[in-house]
C-alpha cells in the first residue's frame, strides 16, 4: 500500500467516524472509522520512514581545477 492508499484509509475512516449517522446491526461504524484512521496513520509513518532511508546523500565532489579542453594542443 502506498501513500495514496494510506491517505484514502484516513479519509474513509474520518467520513465513517464524523460524517455519518448510520446504524448498522452488529457493527459500530465509529470504531471501524477510528481503526481505519489509525491504520492509515501507521501506514503514512511507515512510508515516511522507508522513504527517508532510501534517500541517498551524495558527498560533494572536489572542485574541478582545469578541464581537458582548456589545455593547449601540442
Amino acid at each position: 500500500m502506498g501513500l495514496g492508499g494510506c491517505i484514502i484509509l484516513i479519509a474513509v475512516g474520518a467520513i465513517l467516524t464524523f460524517a455519518t449517522d448510520w446504524e448498522v446491526k452488529g457493527a459500530n461504524l465509529d470504531v471501524i472509522g477510528l481503526i481505519l484512521m489509525a491504520v492509515g496513520i501507521i501506514g503514512v509513518a511507515t512510508f515516511a520512514s522507508i522513504a527517508r532511508r532510501r534517500r541517498v546523500v551524495v558527498p560533494p565532489s572536489a572542485p574541478v581545477v582545469g578541464e581537458e579542453r582548456d589545455r593547449p594542443l601540442y
